[in-house]
Parts: C-alpha cells; sequence; structure tokens
C-alpha cells in the first residue's frame, strides 16, 4: 500500500473528500521534504570530495595526525592557513568551511 494510500484509509474505511486532500498534501510535502534532504546530502558529499581531493597533500604534510572531521584538524589547517595550497582554500571556500577573505590574503 502506497504512503498516500495508507494516509487516506482510517480504520478500513476512505476519509472524506476534505480529510483526503489534506492528507494528500501532507503525503506530498513529506514527499518534497526527502526530495530535498537527499539532494542536500549529494551536494554536502560532492562538496566533502572535492576538499578531500584538493587538500589531501595539505592534509598528509601538516595536519596527518589528526583525524579527518575533527576539531583538532580544524584547527590544524586554521593555523597553517597561509600555507594550504591555493586549491585547498578555494575548495574549504566553495565548501563554506572557511570565508572568501582566505583567498584575497594570499
Amino acid at each position: 500500500m502506497a504512503l498516500a494510500d495508507a494516509l487516506f484509509t482510517v480504520r478500513g474505511g476512505p476519509l472524506g473528500p476534505a480529510s483526503a486532500m489534506k492528507s494528500k498534501k501532507i503525503a506530498q510535502t513529506i514527499a518534497v521534504s526527502a526530495a530535498v534532504l537527499t539532494f542536500a546530502g549529494t551536494s554536502a558529499d560532492a562538496y566533502s570530495q572535492k576538499v578531500k581531493n584538493a587538500c589531501s597533500a595539505d592534509y598528509s604534510s601538516l595536519c596527518g595526525k589528526y583525524r579527518q572531521g575533527s576539531s583538532e584538524l580544524r584547527r590544524c589547517f586554521e593555523s597553517n592557513r597561509r600555507v594550504l595550497s591555493r586549491d585547498c582554500i578555494e575548495a574549504l571556500v566553495n565548501a563554506g568551511d572557511v570565508p572568501a577573505r582566505y583567498l584575497r590574503q594570499r
């Protein structure tokens, strides 16, 4: 039974037209919300991969002892921002992890 069909039926009988319309809107809202969350997750994953690709050499040479995603790694990158590669900084800026002024400070 589809989600919309399940929402239209209560105790074995169909709902009235007004309740059915309200339930249909709820089902549509749930579907749209799920799609938005899926897209947002995909977008974030794409940015994460771009940052990993662009910053892998910087991570290895400067901050390799810190776990990826940790606050210690963030502090390490922050303290070494003047020597990070331009590609890494651009990826971090595009991902929203650091402000665009980091590009101008180079």
